[in-house]
Parts: structure tokens; sequence; C-alpha cells
């Protein structure tokens, strides 16, 4: 076990047990959503793991220690925490030595979830291609491409360049697999008019597809696009007008780099009155399910969560 991260006693025990376990990220917590709906929304993402028979391990850093899996007392600090920081795959050892506290991205997470024995993962939505510059590209796509897991997601961030985020995952050889649609979701919506490469409608499959692919030797991970519940979805027409406004303000004001993701989600749910935020909760709940049912199967036919 990497010496630098903390395993929380149960989630120790179920890794040792090959018990099934899905990782959760925490940037929704420092930087994605307000106080206490952060809060309030990562405890419903355990609860919906929790519900499928699998075990959530939230992953964060905690005064320069990486947490995997969190009591109640840590998960209030990080919601309530001041100046967080945004820690990517990147960042990791920096962030140590600082002794910093911050919210894993989707790289972070994934790259400390796989060194603690843990191969499902639930977030939102990845990080893709910025619109406007084909050279700003999250490095959740590369980090997909390189650590063999299974990845639930909603499809990529909708305040993204889609199609370019798409044909990123295709050239980089990520099987992009439609849980129950043909169709590449938009993260707020259900479909973003993108196809997925295969369609599977059932839990047992997605294992089955990940099981082979890792005996085979490849390295991708496995990416799960999971649509919005259809009644909280917002159509990509509705959507669409907002997302523009949110961006052509983030370039009115010079907003750069990592600040650029949170700005845009803030400022889409305050023009659509949060009511993307209220799609953002739901699909997030979502997704910890569906990655719990696949975590289980997992577990049964590989023995490892």
């Amino acid at each position: 076990m990497n010496k630098f991260i903390n395993l929380q006693k149960s989630v120790q025990d179920a890794v040792a047990a090959n018990h099934p376990v899905v990782a959760l990220e925490s940037t929704l917590i420092t930087h994605g959503l307000p106080y206490p709906q952060n809060r309030d929304t990562a405890v419903g993402m355990e609860n919906e793991v929790r519900r499928s028979g699998a075990l959530p391990a939230t992953i964060c850093m905690l005064a320069g220690t990486i947490q995997v899996g969190l009591d109640d007392v840590q998960m209030e600090t990080l919601a309530t925490v001041k100046n967080p920081v945004k820690i990517s795959r990147r960042d990791i050892a920096a962030a140590l030595v600082a002794k910093q506290n911050g919210g894993t991205t989707v790289s972070g997470t994934m790259e400390i979830a796989y060194q603690s024995g843990i191969r499902v993962f639930a977030t939102g939505g990845i990080g893709g291609v910025h619109r406007g510059n084909l050279q700003d590209v999250s490095a959740d796509l590369p980090t997909l491409s390189q650590i063999p897991m299974v990845v639930v997601c909603a499809g990529a961030k909708a305040i993204l360049d889609l199609p370019a985020t798409r044909e990123y995952l295709e050239t980089a050889g990520i099987p992009v697999i439609g849980y129950q649609t043909h169709d590449f979701p938009a993260f707020y919506s259900t479909s973003s008019g993108l196809p997925v490469d295969y369609r599977c409608d059932s839990p047992a499959e997605i294992a089955q597809i990940a099981k082979t692919q890792w005996e085979f030797g490849l390295k991708a991970t496995i990416l799960v696009t999971v649509p919005p519940p259809a009644d909280l979805a917002i159509p990509s027409e509705e959507i669409e007008g907002t997302i523009l406004n949110a961006v052509k303000e983030a370039e009115q004001k010079g907003i750069r780099g990592a600040k650029v993701t949170p700005f845009l989600l803030a400022k889409v749910s305050e023009m659509s009155h949060e009511r993307s935020m209220v799609t953002n909760i739901a699909l997030l709940k979502n997704n910890a399910y569906v990655a719990g049912l696949i975590a289980e199967e997992l577990a049964r036919i590989t023995g490892k969560s």
C-alpha cells in the first residue's frame, strides 16, 4: 500500500476481502457545489453506492494526507474548508509536500483509487477539450487512456467542446459505453447528438467487457456514460444558450486554467435559476448507484472490486 494514502478501515477491509468498492471524487464538494448542497450531495452519492450493495470511498486530501473514505467529521471539514485546492494527477506530490486541503479531480481520484486497489469510480462529468481552444485539454483525458478502471459518468461536462472531446476519446483508444443508450450524454442533457462506441443494457455486460479488456492487457479505462434522469434532464437546445453566455462572460473576465470549470458551472446554475444544479445533483447520485451495480458484478466475476 502507498505510504501516502490513508484508507478508512472499512475500505481497507473491503479491498482486502475483494468486496465491491466505488471511488468518489471530491472536487464536487470543494469546487462544484455550494455549501450545504456539496456535503449533502456527497453523502447522497455515498448512500446510493451503499444502496447498490457496494461500499463508497470518497477521496480527498486533508492537511496533506490523502484520505480514501471519509467519516462524518472529515466530510464536514472538507465541505467547509477555506481556500481548498483542486488536486489533479499532476498536483498530488506538490499538495502532499505543502500539506494542503483539497478536492481530487477525475484524474487525481483515478490515480489514488487505482493505487488503493479500487477499480470502479463514479463522477458527474469528465473533463475534456475546452471550447474555443483545442489545445486546452483536461488531464482527465490522457489519464483515462492510462489507468485500467471503470469510470461511470454522464458524459463530459456540457460546458466543453463535446465533439472534440468525443474525438479525443476515440483517438486515445478509450472505449465509450452507453448504459442503456446509443447516445453520448451531454451532462445536463440525455444526448449530445454524438454516438457511443457500444451500448450495454446491464451492469453484467459492462463488467464482462472490463474483465476481458484487463485480461487482454489493455490499459485504457472503460468509460461508462449514463444519461441524467429523464425527468430532470434539460434539453440541449435549452441549456446551450445559457452555456454560451457563461463562456462569453468567462472570456470577458479573463478567467483561465483551473478556475474556468468552477466559474462556468456556477454561472450556468445562476443563469438557469439553479435548474442545472438540480440536474447535476440528480445525475451524480444516479451515476453512483450504477457504478455500485457494476462494482458488484465485477467483484462477482473476478473477485476484485
